[in-house]
């Protein structure tokens, strides 16, 4: 048999402490350091070969895996402390780590696609060319396009059984275009032909929207529309209640005023009141926006940071107010019995604390108890919808050679919760592609992606809005 040196062996053992950074990533969302076999105490038997094999061809080592193959020759003995181990030869080793492989993907893959296909953003027509969330028509195929947004689908269409209807491949069920996709909205949404509203889910949920005598106003509808459109989309796919209070549900349901100010009058202030979300429409003007930005030293406003904000204040009066969950929040968030006027002043005058970073998620949730439910709603739909879109895409963080501290399930709220280890991956997720993304940004000469660093408590009140959310989608008469 041919032995081996202790050179050799330590040759392995290099290649073997490679596979801690591959494994602490694939258990990144277990939120700690879960090593397999191959990283316990060299004195530990059996030697898994199986694992250092695979490693060396993870990590796309073509020197690793040639020298591996030369080392593993049959009968090989190598010297550990304490004795000798023999080796497989590379044709025994190579054909368990396939079948390891094959394995572990296909596991990978399930579960992928659990959590990615619900808030996935990647669309595809049906001629196979890519095509996106706000499109009306295949640039390839010239198909119109159309949302579905009770299946969460881009899909293309064809005329349908009478004039003015339409229908997707494989149903026969008649649809009829949203009244605003012919307006300045472009809305691409699809409601049912014989829905008794001409409008779409999300469009039927305006009061109010500007004078579209006025060019700008046109404009910054336009802009909201998008954005509405985008978060009434993710609302729908968590299975919460959406219900136009215009139209629909007068006491439990949501409508927005899109309202201007207009000279010499007070400014519209964008805010929540018993389901009625007022936007100022010149937040969609780009230029007035950074300037307000700047003035309150913020260092993120966006017009989808606005809608998800403001609806986080309306899922407060449906889904906490009143329920089971109102003395947990309590005792998370504070007691929103406190004065809101006082707390606004005392916020403006006097700003955030100091340390406001170590247990909010900005300094705008340090305001008041309602405020940090939104601000940290608000980042609950940031990280669903933007992992969702990236790892439609097909950027995981898996693939990512990103160095991270992963949250572990002490920064739960609950760490018994049957879904703790879905959301620690969701965020450990997140945490690592957004890191590149800032990156990137920066690399543009942009600002940061997502200018914010989550802390434990923080972590703590996303995963109890999270189990909110998981407890309102089973209930129906919300």
């Amino acid at each position: 048999m041919p032995r081996r040196s202790k050179h050799e062996f330590f040759d392995l053992i290099e290649m073997k402490l490679g596979a801690k950074e591959y494994t602490r990533r694939l258990n990144y969302g277990r939120g700690h350091h879960q090593f397999n076999p191959a990283l316990k105490s060299l004195r530990s038997e059996p030697f898994d070969w199986q694992n250092l094999a695979g490693v060396a061809i993870i990590r796309a080592s073509l020197e690793n895996v040639a020298k591996l193959r030369q080392l593993l020759t049959p009968g090989a003995i190598f010297p550990i402390t304490g004795g000798e181990i023999e080796a497989p030869s590379w044709e025994t080793t190579m054909q368990g780590v396939l079948e390891s492989l094959n394995k572990g993907l296909d596991a990978q893959l399930k579960q992928l696609d659990e959590r990615v296909a619900r808030h996935a953003r990647s669309y595809q027509c049906r001629c196979a060319n890519r095509i996106f969330f706000r499109n009306t028509l295949c640039l390839a195929c010239k198909s119109p396009l159309g949302y579905l947004p009770d299946e969460g689908r881009l899909v293309a269409l064809d005329a349908g059984p009478t004039p003015g209807t339409w229908r997707t491949d494989g149903s026969d069920h008649a649809l009829k275009f949203c009244a605003n996709r012919d307006s300045p909205a472009i809305c691409n949404w699809m409601t049912g032909a014989d829905d008794s509203s001409e409008y779409c889910i999300a469009c039927r949920l305006n009061r109010t929207i500007p004078n579209l005598n006025d060019a700008d106003n046109a404009r910054y509808w336009a802009k909201l529309e998008i954005a509405k459109r985008r978060l009434v989309s993710e609302l729908v796919k968590f299975g919460l209640p959406v219900k136009s209070k215009v139209d629909e549900d007068p006491e439990r349901g949501l409508m927005f005023d899109f309202l201007r100010s207009l000279p010499g009058e007070p400014r519209v202030m964008t805010g929540h009141s018993s389901g009625l979300i007022t936007i100022n429409v010149e937040e969609a003007d780009d230029a007035k926006r950074e300037q307000v930005k700047y003035e309150m030293r913020e260092p993120y406003r966006a017009l989808i940071g606005h809608f998800r904000h403001e609806v986080g204040h309306y899922y407060w009066d449906r889904l906490v107010w009143n329920t089971r969950w109102l003395e947990p929040f309590r005792q998370l968030f504070g007691d929103e019995r406190a004065s809101y006027s006082d707390a606004c002043q005392r916020h403006y005058k006097q700003g955030a604390p100091a340390d406001w970073a170590n247990s909010y998620v900005s300094s705008y949730a340090t305001m008041h108890p309602w405020e940090d439910w939104a601000e940290t709603w608000a980042h609950y739909l940031h990280v669903v919808d933007s992992l969702g879109t990236a790892m439609g895409f097909g950027i995981d963080a898996v693939n990512l050679q990103c160095d991270i501290e992963p949250f572990s399930r002490d920064a739960l709220y609950d760490p018994d919760d049957p879904q703790a280890d879905r959301l620690l991956s969701l965020l450990n997720a997140w945490i690592e592609i957004v890191m590149v993304l800032n990156e990137m940004a920066r690399s543009m000469g942009q600002p940061d992606f997502y200018p914010f660093v989550m802390c434990k408590p923080v972590v703590k009140k996303l995963h109890f809005i999270h189990m909110i959310v998981a407890d309102a989608r089973t209930k129906l008469d919300l």
